[in-house]
This record gives C-alpha cells, sequence and structure tokens, in this order.
C-alpha cells in the first residue's frame, strides 16, 4: 500500500482486516508528510502501524534523498525534528554544493511581492526558467498582492490550488462594480452588477443599462427604473451606491472600495457558501487598492475580464509557453522545483490561525512547512513579512500588526538559514545588517513607489 500517510480510519480498517496477521503485508508512506486531515487522512494510521501487530512490523527507513542540497535537507530536517511525535529519520543526500535556504525578511505583502518577482527575475537571467521556480502558501488568498504585481509587470504564471485572484467570481463582482461606477454605459460590466442583485436577470438588466445609455442623468435612468417586487428591498442601496460613486460623493480613494464591499458582502453572504473564506479575498483587494492613488489608476493598472471571460477557471497556458507556478502547499506535494519560494511564514500563516486549535492540528501545520521546504531542489527562500494585516477583530477592527516569524523556526535552529533583510532596514536587536549596509526607510520607500504608479 503506497502512500499511506494519506489513508483514512475506514481505509486502514478495511486493510487490517484484510490481513489481521500483517503477514505478506508493506506500507509505504512518510508520516512527515500527513497533510490532509481536511480529507479525513489521519497521521495515526502510519505511526500506529508496526504496533497493530504481533510481533510489531519492521520499520525499514529510507533516508537518502535524490532531489535537495544537504543545505535544504539540514533545514528541513532541523524544522521536523521539533515535531512532538515522528518516526526518527534525518534525510541526506549524495549531491554536493549548495547555499543554505533563505530567511527573508520584508516590510510586508507589498515588500513581500517585490522581493519575490525581483528573485524570480535574478534566476531567470542566470538561466533558470520560470517554470522551474514556484511560489508556495497556505492559503490561496495569500498570493493575491503577488498575483497583481506579476500581472503588472506582464509576467505570466499559472496557479494551482484555487483559482487566479482576479478571476474569482467575487473579485471580478467588486470591479466591476467600480467600473459601471466609472462608466454607467459599460454594458459588460452592467449586466455583471445588475445581475448580483436577487430578481434581475438578463432582460431587466438589458432594460437598465439602456436606460442608463439613453439618459445624460445616471440617477434619473436609475429613479425611472420600476425593480421587480423580489428586488424592490435591494435597489435603493444599489442605487444610492452607484450614483455615489459616480458622482464623487464619497470620502475618496479607497474608502470607496470599501463602500462597495459593505454592499456587496450580504450579496456574498447569500450567493455563495463559502463567503467567509472569499470575504477575506476581498479585505485583501482592499489592501492592493491602497497601493493606488486613485480608482481610475487602480482599475486601468489591472488586467480585467474581457467581455468573453465569464467562467471562473483559471486557463493553463500551452504547455511550451514559460510560466511562474503558484500552488497551495497542499497542491504542491510530491512536485519538485529547482527555486522555490515560501509565502508568509509567520504565525497566522503558517501555521495558520485556524489550525492552531489543538496539537494535533499544530502538528500538522508543522508538516505543511516541511512538505513546501522540501519541494526545492537547488535553492529554497521563505518570506517573513514584518507586518501583516488583520480583519474582522472583535474590538480593535482592522489594522496592520507586527508578525511574529513562525514558530516553527525558533531561534535555536535559524543557524540553518542565511538570514536577509530585504531592503537593508533598520532593524531591531539581533537583526543588524551587515556594516556599511545603507540604511533604508522601507515605509518610505514603498509609500512612494506605490504613489508614482
Amino acid at each position: 500500500v503506497d502512500e499511506y500517510q494519506d489513508t483514512n480510519r475506514l481505509q486502514s480498517r478495511i486493510l487490517l482486516a484484510l490481513k489481521p496477521t500483517g503477514r505478506g503485508l508493506t506500507v509505504v508512506g512518510d508520516d512527515a508528510q500527513s497533510i490532509y486531515s481536511f480529507r479525513a487522512a489521519t497521521v495515526r494510521n502510519i505511526l500506529d502501524f508496526p504496533g497493530e501487530f504481533r510481533p510489531s512490523a519492521d520499520i525499514v527507513t529510507l533516508a537518502q534523498n535524490y532531489r535537495s542540497t544537504p543545505e535544504i535537507l539540514a533545514a528541513s530536517n532541523a524544522v521536523i525534528g521539533l515535531a512532538a511525535e515522528r518516526y526518527t529519520k534525518d534525510l541526506w543526500t549524495a549531491r554536493q554544493g549548495g547555499g543554505k535556504p533563505v530567511l527573508a525578511r520584508v516590510l510586508d505583502d507589498a515588500g513581500q511581492a517585490d522581493y519575490v518577482v525581483d528573485r524570480v527575475l535574478e534566476n531567470r537571467e542566470a538561466g533558470m526558467t520560470l517554470k522551474q521556480q514556484a511560489v508556495l502558501f497556505r492559503a490561496s488568498h495569500h498570493s493575491g498582492p503577488l498575483e497583481i504585481e506579476l500581472t503588472r509587470r506582464n509576467i505570466p504564471f499559472v496557479k494551482f490550488g484555487g483559482l487566479k485572484f482576479l478571476d474569482a467570481q467575487h473579485v471580478k463582482d467588486m470591479l466591476a462594480v467600480l467600473r459601471l461606477a466609472e462608466n454607467p454605459r459599460d454594458r459588460v460590466a452592467g449586466f455583471r452588477v445588475l445581475q448580483i442583485l436577487p430578481g434581475i436577470g438578463p432582460a431587466n438588466a438589458a432594460l437598465v443599462l439602456d436606460r442608463i445609455e439613453d439618459s445624460p442623468d445616471t440617477a434619473a435612468a436609475l429613479d425611472r427604473f420600476m425593480p421587480p417586487a423580489t428586488t424592490a428591498a435591494d435597489w435603493p442601496a444599489f442605487r444610492d451606491l452607484i450614483v455615489n460613486l459616480n458622482t464623487r460623493q464619497t470620502a475618496g480613494w479607497p474608502a470607496e472600495l470599501e463602500q462597495v464591499r459593505q454592499w456587496y458582502e450580504p450579496h456574498l453572504e447569500r450567493i455563495h457558501d463559502d463567503a467567509a473564506i472569499r470575504l477575506a479575498d476581498l479585505v485583501q483587494l482592499g489592501q492592493i487598492a491602497s497601493g493606488y492613488a486613485s480608482r481610475e489608476r487602480f482599475l486601468t493598472e489591472l488586467t480585467l475580464d474581457p467581455p468573453g471571460a465569464t467562467s471562473d477557471e483559471a486557463g493553463v497556458p500551452m504547455l511550451d509557453e514559460d510560466y511562474l507556478i503558484l500552488s497551495t502547499i497542499h497542491s504542491a506535494k510530491g512536485q519538485e522545483w529547482k527555486s522555490v519560494f515560501v509565502l508568509n511564514c509567520i504565525d497566522g500563516c503558517i501555521p495558520s490561525d485556524l489550525g492552531t486549535g489543538t496539537t494535533e492540528e499544530i502538528e500538522e501545520e508543522r508538516r505543511l512547512l516541511y512538505v513546501a521546504m522540501t519541494r526545492a531542489r537547488d535553492a529554497l527562500d521563505l518570506i517573513t513579512p514584518q507586518r501583516c494585516y488583520v480583519h474582522q477583530q472583535a474590538r480593535r477592527g482592522d489594522r496592520h500588526v507586527l508578525a511574529q516569524r513562525t514558530r516553527f523556526i525558533p531561534n535555536h535552529i535559524v543557524d540553518h538559514f542565511e538570514a536577509r533583510l530585504w531592503p537593508a532596514v533598520i532593524a531591531g536587536p539581533g537583526h543588524a545588517p551587515a556594516p556599511g549596509t545603507p540604511r533604508i526607510d522601507v515605509a518610505a520607500r514603498m509609500r512612494q513607489r506605490w504613489a508614482t504608479r
């Protein structure tokens, strides 16, 4: 039986019923790569397997690794070596050479996106194709700012383990509202936005857009429309939102996007069962928007869906094209690349703040980081933003908070990594730049960079 660490309890019971004595039975697996509890897999199956039989099953350890450099394996072994329970094994390789994995500190999400893109392009200039590089992350929405930056720089990419950020239905909906407010005669955006409302179908949407097109006054055109009974309760809020955004009767940018989100949230909850997950994307969109000077600049620089792009599927380029790989860690299991970047190696992301309820959950989060690290063949960069944005806090609201490096890389194993500050920052104790390194105000640099877009 292969991949035994990914089996569930029912599968284990069937196997043990087929072979109650264990004679003639071999299972193969890696307890350090058991990461699918959300599919009901349990690491207990492989950890408890030897003790299911009398005499106990023999354990054969396969420790030679044919993928990664010795330095990457040393760091990975150090991370998984802190697990509360595991089969003891240290991976080794006959490969020679290679630098330590990089532990890169950046200011925030924008700095993280900049760092990854710059390093990816450096690798490409050195002869490494985009396809030989991958960016991994714990949750699909973590890649949002990076996707925007890749799009802005015209760098092709494919995302696995979730839709491309700009292809997700709820993100498209939000952008369509802004486009309609910017130009009420945009029929593509209008058809999309109007049909968000309950009771509005293609015929009524066309009727509203025809009235807007025939009238110089958007507010008057909307007022003349008699909404269906099922739409009547939602129509005034929609009318006021579009008119206020169109006539600039708002608090300005990016507060306008927040107004759109507040209007859209009830519809999000009505339309989607996973509204809470999708809401995280919309909060991320708000953070991205804050880096643009105006609504016009924001809409101009994003690649928006053309009239025919009505599918939520993120297309994969032709096989002979070159593109960067973006993937959740779960979707990356079993894969390998020459260079791997792991985003958001901070508490709250790895481990996820939703995965720290029990010791078992925390241990699986540790294994997730281990899986991500061991995807790398030649180069590995773990990125730790110094601050992150949190939302929906009960008492203090949305805000930036200082981020802590993931608990899975405590101080006593950091020697396995090369510490890198990007760009050079005024660091705290124990993280001072090398002598002679220029001290740059990263916050000022980022503000200047975003302001010039």
